[in-house]
This record gives C-alpha cells, sequence and structure tokens, in this order.
C-alpha cells in the first residue's frame, strides 16, 4: 500500500507530503483547494503524461513520489522481469524538467513509462470524475467482467496465444511480401546468373589473356626485334659474342702477370655465359612467338565477354563478376526454396488461428457465464444504495478476435421502473452514475489484490441516507484495501480512519495547495463546516459528532 506520497512543483502544489494509514482515508477541502490536482501527480506514477504547463514553478522540476509497502502482494518476479531491484518498500519517481523531459524510476533505476504503467497498474487504481467516459470503453467493461469471473490466467493464456497469432500472421506477411518481390525479378534475376554461369569465369584469366593477347598483336614486331637480337649477340660477323670472345682471349694471355688481369678475365668470362644463356632465351622467345589466328579470336571474344559483364554489372574485376555470381544464385535458390518456406508459415499461422480462436472461445464462454450473476450482483447493490429499480444487462456480440479476445461487450443501465436499459451515457445522471461506479469498485476490490484504491468524488451527487450508505460501502473496501477517497459528503468524511484537509495557501505572491492531517477534535470542526458552512452551529456540530460516532 502507499506508506508516504511526495508531490512538489505541480500544478498549484508548491510541496505536499501525505502519509497514508490503512483502512480508509478521506480528503475534504474547499472546491478550487487542490484535492482534485493531487490525483493528476499520483497518475504521474501510473505513467500518465504531462507536460511543463504542470510546473508550478517554470524553473524548476516536478517530481512526485510515491513509497510503497509491497511485501504481502509478491510481485518480486515481476521486479526480476524488468531487471530491477526489488524492496520490500518500493519508491515509484516521476520527474518532469523544465524542459518537458520526463523521467521515470523505479527504486533508483531508469524505466520507461511502460514500465512504469505495469508496476504502477498492480499498486494503484484510480477512480477520477473523467471516468464517466472509460466506463463506456471496451477495455473498462471486459477487464470489470474478468475480474468478476476470476480469469486472470485464461486471460493470460489467451494473451499468450494472440501474440504468438500476430507473430505466426507477421512472418507470413513478411514471407508473402518477399515472395511477391522475388518472383517478380526471378526470371530477370536467372537470366544474369545463366549468363555468368555459362561464361565459367576463372579468377585470374583476364591477366592472363590480356598478356596473351598484348603478344599476339605484336607478333610480327617481336620475332622482327628478336632475330636483329640474335643477330647482333651471336649470329653476325661482328657480333657481341664474337667481340666478347675476342676481348676474353686478350686478357688470358695477360692473366698470368697480374691479380687484376685475372679477375677482369673472370668477369669477362662470366659475362660471356650470361650472354650465350640471353642469347638461348631471345631464340627460345622467338620459337615461340607464332600467331594463331583461331587462338587470337578466342582470346579477343573472351576478353569481350569479360569486359561486356563487367561493364554490364558496374564492377571492375572478374573476382567482382564471381562474388555477383554467388549471390545470385543465393536468390535463384531461395526463390526455389520460398514455396516450402510459405508453406511451412502459412502452416505455422493456421495452427496459430486454430489455436486463438479456441482460447477467445474458451475465454468468451468464460466471460458469459458471469454476466447474470455480476448483473444481479450490481443491480442488488444499487437498490441498497436507493435505487430499487435498477436494471442492468450486458449486451455481448462476437466480433473477430484481437488483443482483448472475441467478445464486445456494453454495459446497459436504466434507474427506472419500465425504461429499458440503455448504454450508460444515454440514461444514468450524475448521481446514479456515481452510485454505479462505486458498486463497480466494490465488485472490483472485492475480487483483486490492488493494494491502493483512490476515489475522486465518486460520490458526486449523492445526499443524505444514500451518503451513508455509500460511507459504509467504502468501509467495508478499506478493510481488504488502502482506500483513499476525495469527499464533499460529511456522512462519508465521518467515516474515514484518517482524514486530510486540503486547503489552498494565499500568503505568498502564488497562490499554492497544502494539506493536513486533522486530529479528532479538528475532524469534527471539518465534518460541521461541510454540515453547516464556514461557521458551523453548534446543531451542525452536534450532527458532525453524530456522524463520527457512526464510524
Amino acid at each position: 500500500m502507499l506508506k508516504r506520497l511526495t508531490i512538489k512543483n505541480y500544478a498549484l502544489i508548491r510541496s505536499l507530503e501525505l502519509e497514508p494509514g490503512e483502512g480508509l482515508n478521506v480528503i475534504t477541502g474547499e472546491t478550487g483547494a487542490g484535492k482534485s490536482i493531487m490525483l493528476g501527480a499520483i497518475g504521474l506514477l501510473t505513467g500518465n503524461r504531462a507536460d511543463t504547463k504542470v510546473l508550478w514553478d517554470p524553473n524548476e522540476k516536478c517530481i512526485t513520489e510515491g513509497v510503497f509497502d509491497v511485501a504481502p502482494y509478491h510481485i518480486r518476479e515481476i521486479f526480476d522481469q524488468y531487471e530491477l531491484d526489488y524492496d520490500d518498500l518500493t519508491v515509484i519517481r516521476r520527474e518532469i524538467s523544465p524542459a518537458g523531459k520526463s523521467r521515470a524510476f523505479i527504486n533508483d533505476t531508469p524505466v520507461t513509462l511502460d514500465v512504469m504503467r505495469h508496476i504502477g497498474s498492480l499498486l494503484l487504481d484510480i477512480h477520477s470524475q473523467n471516468e464517466n467516459y472509460l466506463s463506456g470503453q471496451l477495455t473498462f467493461q471486459l477487464n470489470l467482467i474478468d475480474t468478476f469471473a476470476g480469469n486472470e490466467k485464461i486471460r493470460n493464456s489467451y494473451t499468450a496465444s494472440w501474440k504468438a497469432y500476430v507473430d505466426a500472421k507477421r512472418r507470413y506477411e513478411e514471407l508473402s511480401e518477399r515472395a511477391a518481390t522475388i518472383r517478380k525479378e526471378e526470371d530477370y534475376i536467372r537470366f544474369q546468373l545463366d549468363e555468368l554461369v555459362k561464361a565459367n569465369l576463372q579468377e585470374d584469366e583476364q591477366s592472363t589473356l590480356e598478356a596473351e593477347s598484348q603478344v599476339m598483336d605484336h607478333a610480327a614486331e617481336i620475332r622482327e626485334k628478336v632475330a636483329q637480337a640474335t643477330s647482333i649477340l651471336s649470329e653476325s660477323e661482328y657480333s657481341v659474342s664474337t667481340s666478347v670472345t675476342a676481348v676474353r682471349n686478350l686478357l688470358h694471355s695477360i692473366s698470368s702477370y697480374s691479380e687484376a688481369y685475372a679477375s677482369l678475365l673472370e668477369r669477362v668470362d662470366s659475362l660471356r655465359i650470361e650472354l650465350d644463356d640471353i642469347s638461348t632465351e631471345i631464340e627460345r622467345i622467338g620459337e615461340q612467338v607464332d600467331f594463331d589466328p583461331e587462338r587470337a579470336v578466342f582470346v579477343r571474344e573472351r576478353l569481350d565477354l569479360i569486359y561486356r559483364l563487367q561493364k554490364k554489372h558496374g564492377v571492375q574485376t572478374v573476382a567482382e563478376l564471381i562474388d555477383l555470381q554467388e549471390k545470385l544464385q543465393q536468390q535463384a535458390d531461395q526463390a526455389t526454396n520460398l514455396d516450402a518456406e510459405l508453406a511451412e508459415a502459412k502452416s505455422t499461422l493456421d495452427k496459430a488461428t486454430q489455436t486463438l480462436h479456441a482460447r477467445a472461445s474458451e475465454l468468451s464462454t468464460t466471460r458469459k457465464k458471469v454476466f447474470t450473476p455480476l448483473a444481479k450482483e450490481l443491480t442488488t447493490l444499487l437498490a441498497d444504495l436507493g435505487i430499487p429499480a435498477a436494471r442492468l444487462e450486458i449486451a455481448h456480440r462476437e466480433k473477430e478476435p484481437d488483443a482483448s479476445g472475441s467478445d464486445h461487450v456494453e454495459l446497459l443501465f436504466s434507474a427506472n421502473k419500465g425504461i429499458p436499459p440503455r448504454p450508460l451515457a444515454q440514461v444514468a445522471s450524475g448521481g446514479e452514475f456515481s452510485r454505479l461506479m462505486l458498486c463497480i469498485k466494490y465488485v472490483l476490490a472485492e475480487r483483486s489484490a490492488i493494494p491502493t484504491l483512490i476515489l475522486d468524488e465518486i460520490d458526486s451527487g449523492v445526499s443524505g441516507e444514500i451518503a451513508i450508505k455509500l460511507g459504509a460501502m467504502m468501509k467495508r473496501m478499506a478493510r481488504q484495501h488502502q482506500l483513499i477517497t476525495i469527499t464533499h459528503l460529511p456522512q462519508i468524511a465521518a467515516r474515514g480512519n484518517v482524514h486530510y484537509h486540503v486547503y489552498k495557501d494565499n500568503a505568498s505572491k502564488k497562490a499554492s495547495s497544502k494539506i493536513r492531517l486533522l486530529n479528532e477534535d479538528e475532524r469534527i470542526l471539518e465534518i460541521a463546516a461541510m454540515i453547516g458552512g464556514e461557521k458551523p452551529s453548534e446543531t451542525a456540530i452536534a450532527g458532525a459528532r453524530e456522524l463520527f460516532s457512526r464510524q
């Protein structure tokens, strides 16, 4: 339950701290004093949106912090799910900066608003005056029915089936879309692939063929130059070889006279050997240069094919063409295997759909079973609250399964005999609606484990004996839950175990809302003021004492 609430710099609240007790906590105060503003601040702890307009001082950040005793409620696994530190006294904090940036923390660990909403919803149930609208919504009414039916496990099972269905449907649709795209391009992909496969490209062949082409293109010139070189080196009368041999003979004749001559002789001998090798190699190369027209055509055509493929695909090398071929092969294989993948995805989707419908039918059955008991219990409670002719029905029709199931439900209500039940927004007056909402909250409170319930003027439009009965019902609710209610009725204020008074402080330049805990005497005077005005008479004080004594 909520042990301490701190609000700073929110709307009319400069700084406020509240320590609710167990049981029924009542909050009273004049209209406009800031009672409902507190609910807006508390709503921040359940993930509600906010902006800089809520800042009392636009230069400072807004902080709302709640300390909750969660030990009795066995929610540690939720903290583990979100990898949060668990503490029996859990601190939830929300900050709104002057720049409008929102930050959320649970036990000092930053969290997303979705996480805050989830954990906040386990700790707080806030009924605000705008819940008149929410009560007409499918989610609100289905939650009422599921809570009354004790559907938590089956609802969780359905939710898991819905998620599996959504995942399977998304997978199938993505595959179908990809298949359509691939099939549009499949013919072109296979054409490109066949062209590259037929080319039978080898990674190093381009450089080899280019070198071969270069030789064949200049074969005549090469043969001519080789012949000239061979003649100069060894075949002519004055060849280099002949001249080197003559030099060698001359040096040989004087080599015995000096080591220098002998050394020169060795070098000339080496030169002659090298010249012989060069001459032999030139002759060999010359013999290999033999122009083959058929080979020349093949080389040119092969290079033309390579160049054309490179230009077509925007690449520079044969290696890149080979990589492209591999990618096209993968795409072609994917297209080939697509039917099998689609069939498998369709089978998974069909099974998920079948399971979803089965779970939806099971959930729907449990809901339908409680339509009559729920309506009966609510009408009984309404009769106790002064609407003896109340009729409540639950209209139902089936719909395609969605996240909430396959049921479309609507609460139909009539407060008067002879008037057929119609949607709440069409028939319920303020007082009737307040009583109906309290009955709904009462039913929910009996069957849920939410620690803290907060009611904002749920007694609107009610007075007299009915107000006393409302107070008694709230008192019963407060036996199982911490109940915090904002009220204008003395009959309900007198029932509180703890009583806070909200007032507006105009002492400074800017008004602010403040709150204080009332002792017993102060409570009597506050309740008397609620009965008889700002300066209550002795009769009003006596009436307050009487109401107070009934609690």
